[in-house]
C-alpha cells in the first residue's frame, strides 16, 4: 500500500548541518527553534498554548536508504532498527517531544529540539503523559537501560548518511 503525506509546516533550528547536531532531545536541552505552520492549518493551533510540551512527527528528509539492523551510538551491539531511534528507517519518520514556549499566529516557538533546520513537519500532538499512567506498570527500556546516560552528551556523526 502506498501512502502519501503532506507537510503541514517546517521546523527551523540552528542546526544547518547534521554534523554537531544533538542525537536526542536530552542532548538539546535549552536549544530553541520554531515551527512555521502552513497558514491553512493555523486554526488547528487553537488551545495548544495550554500545553507545556508537544509531540512532533516529522520527515527525516536528509536520510537516504534504511537498515534493518543498526549499531546505535550508545551501544557496541547491533539491534533491529525498530528497537532503536535510528533515522535509517524504512519510512524516515522521526518524532520528538519538545517544550512549547509560545505561539504567535502560525509560528510555534519551541525548545529542547534536536532536529535539522528545514525539516518537514507531518503532525503535532499535545504531550500528555497521564494518558499512559494506568497502562505502564512495569516499564522496561531494553538495551537502552545500561546506556541512557550517554545520550545526553552525544552529538550526531553519520547517523543520517
Amino acid at each position: 500500500m502506498k501512502i502519501e503525506l503532506e507537510s503541514i509546516g517546517t521546523i527551523h533550528t540552528e542546526f544547518k548541518d547534521i554534523e554537531g547536531m544533538p542525537i536526542q532531545p536530552t542532548g538539546a536541552k535549552g536549544i530553541e527553534g520554531k515551527i512555521v505552520l502552513d497558514e491553512k492549518y493555523a486554526a488547528g493551533l487553537k488551545d495548544l498554548e495550554d500545553f507545556s510540551h508537544i509531540h512532533l512527527l516529522y520527515l527525516l528528509h536528509k536520510v537516504e536508504g534504511y537498515l534493518l539492523e543498526v549499531k546505535p551510538f550508545m551501544d557496541n551491539n547491533t539491534h533491529g532498527v525498530f528497537a532503536t531511534r535510528s533515522p535509517k528507517r524504512p519510512n524516515r519518520i522521526g518524532s520528538s517531544v519538545v517544550k512549547l514556549d509560545k505561539i504567535e499566529e502560525n509560528t510555534i516557538y519551541i525548545s529542547n529540539i534536536d532536529v535539522l533546520d528545514g525539516t518537514p513537519l507531518l503532525d503535532i500532538k499535545p504531550y500528555v503523559p497521564q494518558l499512559y499512567e494506568d497502562t505502564i506498570d512495569e516499564l522496561k527500556i531494553g538495551w537502552f537501560e545500561s546506556n541512557h546516560k550517554k545520550a545526553k552528551s552525544q552529538k550526531s556523526d553519520d547517523r543520517f548518511k
